[in-house]
Order: structure tokens, then sequence, then C-alpha cells
């Protein structure tokens, strides 16, 4: 129990044999023979070795508070994967929403487009001297000259967009 206890708590502390020997003030061997459990410091040395590992003597005779420390960073380490996990889902439904989100826009403007053919949109020969029309023509006509300056713009980067966030097979 002790060469268990000496040898985690080193472990758990990142020293080697030799570094816990010189803070000891022995030599590694012993330190080495402690740890396989074929002899047992003294009282003197068992003092030396608990203030050289910044543990209490109680802990080094046995006591399980290594096995909860280590249980503790093993339950860390689960909440880290799961929080990692969790966050990855999220971005990758982040991404897949926002490729049908440009494909929508894609969508969108190559039917904007089929309806103003499909009409064959006066664009630029509106008649506004009639003032039933004036109000709704003008209004068509903003869209139109919105829609014909910035629908290539926004379909190649809508397309760009779909291309970028889309899923790596």
């Amino acid at each position: 129990m002790l060469s268990e206890s000496i040898k985690a708590v080193r472990k758990s502390k990142g020293l080697s044999q030799q570094e816990l020997a010189v803070k000891v003030n022995v030599v590694r061997q012993t330190i080495s023979k402690w740890e396989q459990g074929l002899s047992v410091p003294d009282a003197d040395l068992l003092i030396a070795l608990s203030e050289a590992l910044e543990t209490p003597v109680s802990t080094l005779l046995g006591e399980a508070v290594m096995e909860s420390e280590a249980d503790a960073v093993k339950a860390l380490f689960e909440k880290l994967e799961i929080i990692n996990l969790q966050l990855a889902r999220r971005k990758t439904m982040r991404n897949a929403i926002l490729h049908w989100l440009f494909i929508a826009v894609c969508a969108g403007i190559v039917i904007v487009s089929a309806v103003l053919i499909a009409v064959s949109s006066p664009y630029l020969g509106w008649d506004f001297s009639d003032p039933e029309l004036a109000v709704a023509g003008t209004a068509l006509h903003a869209f139109e000259w919105l829609f014909v300056r910035l629908a290539p713009m926004l379909l190649i980067a809508s397309i760009v967009g779909a291309c970028l966030t889309r899923e790596k097979a």
C-alpha cells in the first residue's frame, strides 16, 4: 500500500525517481526500493517524503485520496469530451444550415429571374404617365433595378458559400 502510494503521488506530481531522491536526500535506488515494496522509509524519511511530495503522511500510508483525485480528473476529462462533442455537433448543424440557406438564396434568385423573364418585365419601358400605375411602376422599377444589379453578385456569392459549406465526404 505504501509503495503504491509513493509511486502514484510521485507520478501525479510529475517527478522522476531521481528528482524525488534529491528532494528527500537519498539515492534513486532507495526510492525504487520503496516503490517496489522491497523496503520502507523510517519515520523521519516518511515525513521528509511527505514534505517533498507535498502530501499528508496519511495519504502515503494508504488513505484513498489519490483515487478520488484520479476519479475527479477522469470525470473532468469526460465532461470536457462531452462539451467538445456538443460543440462539434453545433458547428456541424450551423454549417448545414448555412449550406441550405445559400442554396435557398440561389433558388430564390433563379425563381425571381424566371418570373421576371416570364412576365416580360418592361424594366426600362414602363409608362409613368398613368397616375394609377405610377406608384406601382416606381416600386417595380426600383425592385428590378436593384435586382438586376445585385442578383449576379449575390448568386455568385451564394454558390461559393454553398460550395464552401458542403459536408465533406
